[in-house]
């Protein structure tokens, strides 16, 4: 999968670190579908998206904010808006 940057709108460079550490550690834990059942009951939960998806995405948003922090000069910008409007003056 080619990452979209869907984790470059609405989420802080912060945000996007703390979900790649979580993808990372259930992938590590092989935790990427988790399943219990008790005889009667089962239930599984699995990512929302796949954990290699995920960390596609999380590299790719990370890559954007450094560039964003480039030209910019801060590291953690309102990834919530648009790119012309957090450039602007206050």
């Amino acid at each position: 999968m080619s990452a979209k940057g869907l984790f470059t709108r609405g989420f802080t460079e912060g945000e996007v670190k703390q979900i790649q550490a979580t993808a990372k550690k259930m992938l590590l834990e092989g935790k990427t579908l988790m399943s219990w059942n008790d005889g009667s009951t089962s239930v599984s939960k699995q990512f929302a998206m796949p954990v290699a998806d995920v960390l596609d995405e999380c590299a790719y948003a990370l890559r954007y904010f450094e560039k964003q922090a480039q030209t910019s000069g801060t590291s953690d910008h309102p990834a919530s808006l648009s790119h012309v409007a957090w450039r602007l003056p206050l």
